[in-house]
């Protein structure tokens, strides 16, 4: 789940030149904000916007029966099975992803997921014994989704994949792609958190995003940052959670380990050209943990900013990149 973002509006522009569309999908909503400097048809850009977004949907949805990605995970079976290329392309991201973060993003994790409670079925009765853990776990993993051309298939037939970790970022990308075929470049592209930027806003000012405070019960501002025409993207474990015997019980789970993390590293965000790949990282940083998450931004060259829990206090860290292009206020 990606937490801690927030848009800084500032005044709205009562001009025509700037326009806002919005509206529910993914389980969220989306925002979209654009200067039109092209003349463009509205209704013909807002109803491309509504029918990609109902696309991406009914591919790569989980919560919907019928969804290409749903068919696939009821496929009991370890036979080739088609799909189109936009679910293809995300899950050679997730696969490439996984590969980067030696294993701690993985799409296949959605079994680890539900023992512990944060899938459909929410808080378990009790906590998951280690037979419980261990059992979950031989269904779980990348190395066992297989993509030939444009075919998928399991090695363990029992394989689910949920895309929700990098689902939402695709999405955004697309949809910054087509206000750019509409000739558009001044641009902010927003679902449930995972944004995309281009250009300048009406007022010709930059785009500014606050970076969130990690805090469980209240909402303020750590940092407000510009990424120029980036994405950005902000993973947390500080508001899904739950407490049992005095012991903090994360949703983000170590797929390596099967546990939920237990490090103090609470918020990660990355900027990255693509909200697909900045959507993916910011939830495997996370995992990672401060100090694996610093060393991989350094190796890769992601601006990436953190803030770990350290004795009570909030502590930042960010990478070379980030210190290097990105505008802090």
């Amino acid at each position: 789940m990606i937490l801690g973002l927030i848009l800084v509006l500032g005044a709205c522009s009562q001009s025509k030149q700037e326009t806002h569309l919005s509206g529910p999908t993914m389980g969220t909503v989306y925002n979209v904000k654009y200067v039109d400097t092209a003349g463009v048809d509205a209704q013909a850009l807002a109803a491309g916007i509504e029918q990609e977004l109902a696309k991406i949907n009914q591919l790569m949805s989980t919560y919907i029966q019928v969804s290409e990605l749903s068919r696939f995970n009821n496929w009991a079976s370890t036979e080739p099975f088609p799909v189109s290329g936009e679910t293809i392309a995300v899950i050679q991201e997730a696969k490439r992803l996984g590969e980067l973060s030696n294993g701690l993003l993985d799409v296949t994790v959605g079994p680890l997921v539900n023992i512990w409670g944060f899938g459909p079925s929410n808080k378990p009765k009790s906590i998951p014994s280690p037979a419980d853990i261990a059992n979950a776990k031989k269904v779980v993993g990348y190395d066992k989704l297989i993509i030939e051309g444009n075919t998928l298939t399991k090695t363990e037939p029992s394989l689910y994949v949920d895309l929700s970790t990098i689902a939402k970022g695709y999405a955004v990308d697309r949809l910054a792609a087509i206000l750019e075929e509409f000739g558009l470049n001044n641009y902010l592209v927003e679902i449930g958190g995972e944004m995309r930027l281009a250009g300048l806003k009406q007022s010709q000012e930059p785009w500014k995003i606050a970076i969130e405070k990690p805090e469980m019960t209240t909402r303020s501002t750590q940092k407000i940052i510009s990424v120029g025409n980036n994405a950005i993207a902000t993973s947390g474990d500080y508001r899904n959670y739950y407490e049992e015997d005095g012991v903090r019980y994360s949703h983000l789970i170590d797929p390596k380990t099967g546990y939920p993390i237990s490090h103090n590293l609470v918020s990660v965000t990355v900027i990255h050209p693509s909200s697909m790949t900045a959507d993916g990282l910011a939830t495997a940083l996370n995992v990672m943990g401060t100090e694996k998450a610093l060393a991989l931004a350094e190796q890769e060259g992601l601006a990436v900013f953190l803030i770990a829990r350290e004795n009570g206090v909030f502590k930042e860290y960010s990478s070379s990149a980030f210190q290097k292009n990105i505008t802090v206020y």
